[in-house]
């Protein structure tokens, strides 16, 4: 079984970590104030939408809807509601990392209260994501559209944040090369997925499909990152999470769900690290300046480098500039005077002999940020 920590056993542990990878047993307030400052890399949380459900709902049939009426949905008002939301989100913002996001999942019942929520407290919003469900429910009286999607809204800390994760390349190569828009169209968690009772009901209402969450965590976190959710449920995110080689902490306070999220959880085998290598753009490569290429040997001083129709040639100098015609500089400011023009990318134009063609310097990079990652 994953580990469960009482709250007031998390507050006594001495072990700095103790609560990584574990379900909190809990308020979900009390148990992120007992949580370190800049902690976590990415937050999924899938509140209470406070449904606001005025009676039971039957279906034309006159069977009864299994809706979602349990006292965790129930507020006395939306002040009350809106008191809750800002309770928690501020509790989510100081275990946040600077360079962590956080998703809020929602319906039109509470979605536009908490984006509200999340601009007052100074949060960045960076998309709301629209989850199309390709079998949602009828709406069975008739006095409305069926409504057939939620909203995630994806934030930063504040409007200055840098250095979040976004996982591009990755999702753009996943959809076939094109763009990820932020619209996604999946299932709601049905078959096998859902998790039953000895009962055979649902073991919790709002289940979230597997791959919503897969989506959701390849696309803002890197392996080894560390994924909240203070509202876990049914564990969704921890055996996601764990699949796909992150950290998980969970915040639930109801047993039921706690056992069945522990015991899903503790059945999830990890993907191996060749399965879980994400896939990086240029942006996101390793930087590596022209004079290590002459620290490391790869490329000598004194040797002359040369364009691939060998017009142009420059000689290495030993402190990584190169220089021809009595212009010196780096590679791409030489490149670009050579030629004329205002900018030039060095690493493409400039080519070395290997001795029996001419090969672009920018292969000697990859070797060095090969090495660079063998190395970590």
């Amino acid at each position: 079984m994953a580990s469960v920590f009482p709250l007031a056993d998390l507050k006594a542990s001495a072990k700095p970590d103790s609560w990584i990878d574990t379900i909190i047993k809990g308020d979900c307030v009390a148990a992120l104030e007992a949580l370190p400052n800049h902690s976590v890399d990415v937050i999924f949380a899938d509140p209470p939408y406070n449904l606001q459900l005025g009676g039971m709902l039957h279906r034309p049939d006159q069977s009864l809807v299994d809706a979602v009426d349990d006292e965790w949905d129930q507020f006395a008002s939306f002040e009350a509601y809106d008191a809750f939301t800002r309770a928690w989100l501020l509790a989510c913002r100081r275990v946040l990392k600077p360079t962590g996001t956080i998703w809020v999942i929602g319906s039109y019942h509470n979605i536009f209260r908490v984006g509200a929520t999340l601009q007052d407290l100074n949060f960045w919003i960076l998309n709301d994501i629209v989850w199309r469900k390709t079998n949602p429910m009828p709406n069975f009286k008739g006095r409305r559209f069926q409504n057939a999607h939620e909203t995630m809204i994806w934030a930063s800390p504040n409007a200055k944040a840098k250095g979040y994760t976004f996982n591009y390349d990755a999702m753009k190569a996943a959809n076939d090369d094109v763009q990820m828009r932020s619209d996604w169209l999946f299932p709601i968690c049905s078959g096998g997925e859902r998790l039953k009772g000895d009962d055979g009901k649902k073991v919790h209402p709002t289940q979230k499909p597997e791959a919503l969450l897969a989506r959701v965590i390849m696309a803002s976190s890197k392996p080894g990152d560390i994924i909240l959710d203070p509202f876990f449920g049914s564990g969704t995110t921890g055996a996601v999470a764990k699949r796909l080689g992150r950290h998980f902490v969970g915040i639930e306070r109801e047993q039921d769900y706690i056992d069945a999220a522990s015991a899903r959880i503790e059945a999830v085998e990890p993907l191996g690290k060749a399965e879980l290598t994400v896939m990086t753009g240029k942006k996101q490569e390793v930087r590596v300046a022209f004079n290590v290429l002459v620290e490391s040997g790869l490329i000598k001083p004194g040797q002359v480098l040369t364009d691939a129709r060998r017009r142009y040639s420059a000689i290495v100098r030993a402190d990584g500039t190169v220089a021809s015609g009595g212009e010196a500089g780096s590679i791409h400011r030489l490149g670009a005077k050579v030629q004329g023009l205002d900018a030039c990318n060095g690493w493409t134009f400039w080519h070395f002999d290997d001795g029996q063609s001419l090969r672009p310097i920018d292969e000697l990079r990859s070797v060095i940020r090969g090495d660079l990652a063998k190395a970590e």
